[in-house]
């Protein structure tokens, strides 16, 4: 199966699994809402998850929780992203936000009951040991000392009296865009009790690339095939890691990242080969 198959046949299994959590309140206004925001994207987490599983003799039956669970959080974590308080965007993954298309209110309930849902969904597995460990890790992930930190950054960073440096900005990203990336990495190694750090390297090698990636992508990309607002940052005055490094030297440093990505992967052999297309995915995609 190439890449863009395996890739999408993990998206199609976590968004079945999720429209599965849903299907019993469908009427509700707020679980509209949270399928709207779960419609739309890549899957990538999900499909980390799935892949470091399949590493370890966990199958995708045993795994897909914990890949929907991520994607859960990931989507909460885009909707309030969007609200008007935060980066305030009217366009995600090409449709109107959620706060645009319903309302603030709805917004912010559907983002809460996303990620109730996550921890929901990782507290039924059968290992009580494993579960606890899912769970637990990606609150942190999730957090005041994961991705909330990084968005705080990011927010502080609108006022602050100067731009953030590279190291800062390494920093902000690690939180908010890698700190979900590195769950995904090692959840697989979590689920099979095996020894996550090869994932895990893999994981926050990856994370980096990608958002120096979607630097990129904001100076150079077409807005309609990204789905988003391009140029936000730039317009702002907010530096990135394109306005810092240069376009260049930027877009040399993700391919470096994502040749270290791939290195990390040698224990596992050919096995983890889609994981390694994936690491050319996130510095080649275009939205």
């Amino acid at each position: 199966m190439s890449f863009p198959q395996a890739l999408t046949a993990a998206a199609d299994r976590v968004q079945s699994a999720l429209e599965a959590e849903l299907a019993s309140d469908a009427d509700a206004p707020v679980i509209h809402a949270m399928r709207y925001a779960l419609g739309g994207g890549k899957g990538l987490r999900g499909f980390l998850v799935l892949e470091g599983a399949a590493l370890h003799g966990v199958t995708a039956d045993q795994a897909v929780a914990a890949a929907a669970a991520v994607e859960a959080v990931h989507a909460y974590s885009l909707v309030h992203d969007d609200l008007p308080a935060m980066d305030d965007d009217d366009l995600r993954r090409g449709q109107p936000t959620v706060h645009v298309k319903w309302d603030d209110a709805t917004a912010i309930l559907a983002g809460d009951a996303l990620q109730s849902l996550a921890f929901e969904m990782l507290a039924r597995g059968d290992d009580t040991g494993v579960a606890m460990a899912l769970s637990g890790s990606l609150a942190k992930a999730a957090g005041a000392r994961g991705m909330v930190l990084g968005q705080a950054l990011d927010i502080a960073a609108e006022t602050a009296e100067a731009p953030l440096d590279l190291a800062q900005i390494t920093r902000l990203q690690a939180h908010k865009t890698g700190a979900l990336i590195e769950w995904a990495g090692v959840a697989g190694a979590v689920l099979g009790r095996a020894d996550p750090a090869p994932l895990r390297l893999y994981a926050q090698t990856l994370g980096l690339a990608f958002q120096i990636a979607d630097d990129i992508l904001d100076v150079e990309g077409d807005a309609k095939t990204a789905g988003k607002r391009l140029q936000k940052d730039a317009g702002a005055g907010k530096a990135t890691f394109v306005s810092l490094m240069g376009l260049e030297p930027a877009r040399a440093k993700a391919q470096a990242l994502a040749h270290e990505a791939c290195d990390a992967l040698a224990p596992y052999g050919a096995a983890a080969d889609t994981l390694r297309d994936a690491a050319r995915f996130v510095i080649t995609r275009d939205r």
